[in-house]
């Protein structure tokens, strides 16, 4: 089976595969956003190596695979941009789409090509993350309505469970793959490395050696607050979470 890698910038016409009607929708920013979003310090090199790998992945399942990165996406929200990206992908002709991320480590070919068969039989497919969002969404284009879909409630809590409710009343079946944990700051890479048998050595690796900076500076902010008990770090705060 051909592989299309095809970036958006472009926007050509490609060829549909020869097995079915299905592209893989890489969805991922470049490793320099990635580190201001993901507050992950020094974490430029383990974002690169995420897309890599997850790049990867699609190509192995013979699928054809677009990646939109910043400069392809075009809308001031995260909703905004990724509805874009799919209706620009739909658009070259694709009737269904899978669509990932490059945040989820622990996703394998097999659940891609897995999604893929259960588009050919109609169905809608989704992978919900640890955190209330999902990993994998696997959408008809007949199912697909650019307007309801940016009002779901995106990088909120609730969002796999108005996704899901939004799915099953659009198609005929819903789908549920297994859960995985997303990485979206650095709390989130005990969690990963603590399943280090579905990595790569690169990457388990990558995380590693972040965590073990992480502690180093755990430890150095220690010996300070001991040493000078009057002072304390500047801590800009986390931010505000809405549950909606």
């Amino acid at each position: 089976m051909p592989y299309f890698y095809v970036s958006l910038t472009t926007r050509k016409k490609i060829e549909l595969n020869s097995q079915g009607t299905t592209a893989i929708l890489v969805f991922a920013n470049s490793a320099k956003e990635d580190l201001v979003n993901k507050r992950i310090a020094k974490g430029e090199r383990l974002f690169s190596e995420l897309t890599k790998s997850t790049l990867q992945k699609a190509k192995n399942s013979g699928l054809p695979v677009f990646h939109i990165s910043d400069d392809d996406q075009i809308g001031s929200s995260f909703g905004q941009r990724f509805t874009n990206a799919i209706a620009s992908v739909f658009n070259t002709g694709f009737t269904s789409i899978i669509a990932i991320g490059n945040d989820t480590p622990h996703l394998k070919t097999q659940q891609l090509k897995l999604a893929a068969g259960q588009l050919a039989k109609g169905k809608t497919v989704i992978g919900p993350s640890k955190d209330g969002g999902f990993y994998l969404l696997g959408l008809q284009k007949s199912n697909f309505e650019i307007s309801e879909f940016q009002k779901l409630p995106w990088q909120r809590f609730s969002l796999y469970h108005k996704i899901t409710m939004w799915l099953q009343k659009e198609s005929s079946e819903l789908v549920k793959l297994p859960a995985l944990q997303d990485l979206d700051c650095e709390k989130d890479l005990k969690s990963i490395l603590s399943f280090s048998d579905d990595l790569s050595p690169t990457l388990f690796l990558l995380i590693a050696q972040l965590i073990k900076r992480k502690r180093g500076l755990y430890y150095t902010n220690q010996n300070f607050s001991s040493s000078y008990p009057n002072s304390f770090p500047f801590n800009k705060g986390s931010p505000a979470v809405s549950f909606i």
